[in-house]
């Protein structure tokens, strides 16, 4: 869930955005052939890794804050299951989030690469419409959910030669968050989840020359509520960026994910229901010093499209990564 920042910032880093564009694109279209996690919610919130993701974090405590917002709508032809029901007409959706991610980076080494752990967990609001189609004449119909996200813990292991870098990670989800089957916005999956993978970044120091990759997979566990099991996922989120000084960093950043089998499980009434998106938009960034310590501040935001099987919209993200030391 972090975005990691390293300890060493020289003057900071320039756009490879062709190379990250391409990438996107590659997997953007094949989310375009997909056909989706229960409701159309994934476990992964595309857009949480950005630029220098894969950098080793400094040693010590780091608080990361992730504000999130999104707002999408998914025309009468998309065909979603929520609270229990088969929902077919326009679907509109809002969130707003705050995740907070402390996390401990020791002062060792693991296989030469430096460990991190941390849990994610937050709170915020989610607010849905819907005109539903139940068999019988359709209804509109709007709901609003406030409280506490899932529980999201988090290990990686990162490590650095010269201007590359590399990290792997594995994340889950804890379902503990404010969550009612019977509800058409919830703030929680309901169901626990696995997620892992791994990421690059490139950093020339000399030439201040970045660009950033995380790529990973998702298993879901069956809704206990429901009866319904989502596929399995994959995802990918890239950034390429430039410092235009010490300080101030600017580039664009996007995300691709497709859902690679389809669900299942007695509750599923909607049959073999797969999704899948891509987005793409800008980034800017800011590097500032507290103490003897260096934080850092970046907010994205991304435009959907190729959305198959989901909302389609917009979404704003923002982290801000503030090292403690021991």
């Amino acid at each position: 869930m972090q975005g990691h920042v390293g300890s060493t910032w020289l003057k900071g880093v320039a756009a490879v955005a062709a190379v990250a564009a391409l990438w996107g694109t590659m997997l953007g279209m094949m989310a375009s052939n997909a056909h989706a996690d229960e409701g159309g919610v994934p476990f992964w919130t595309s857009g949480q890794y950005s630029s220098l993701s894969a950098v080793p974090p400094q040693p010590g405590w780091t608080m990361t804050l992730l504000p999130y917002y999104y707002n999408g709508s998914a025309s009468r032809s998309k065909t979603f299951q929520r609270a229990g029901r088969t929902l077919s007409a326009g679907l509109d959706t809002t969130a707003a989030l705050m995740i907070i991610q402390p996390s401990y980076a020791p002062h060792t080494t693991i296989l030469g690469g430096q460990p991190s752990v941390g849990l994610g967990f937050g709170f915020g609001g989610n607010w849905t419409s819907a005109s539903a189609t139940l068999g019988g004449p359709g209804l509109s119909r709007s709901d609003s959910a406030g409280g506490a996200l899932d529980l999201y813990p988090i290990v990686s292991n990162s490590w650095n030669s010269g201007s590359h870098n590399w990290m792997v990670y594995a994340t889950g989800d804890v379902p503990v968050g404010a969550y009612q089957s019977d509800r058409l916005s919830n703030l929680g999956l309901g169901h626990g989840a696995i997620d892992a993978g791994g990421g690059y970044t490139y950093l020339n120091e000399q030439n201040g020359r970045e660009f950033t990759a995380v790529a990973g997979f998702t298993y879901n566990f069956e809704n206990p509520s429901t009866n319904y099991q989502s596929g399995i996922d994959s995802h990918l989120d890239w950034a390429a960026s430039q410092f235009l000084s010490e300080n101030w960093e600017v580039g664009v950043a996007g995300y691709a994910y497709d859902q690679l089998t389809a669900d299942s499980g007695s509750g599923d009434r909607v049959g073999s229901f797969e999704s899948g998106v891509a987005a793409v938009g800008p980034e800017v960034g800011y590097v500032f010093n507290v103490g003897k310590h260096q934080w850092y501040a970046n907010l994205r935001g991304y435009y959907e499209f190729w959305a198959q099987n989901r909302v389609q919209g917009y979404d704003l993200f923002m982290t801000l990564s503030m090292p403690f030391g021991d």
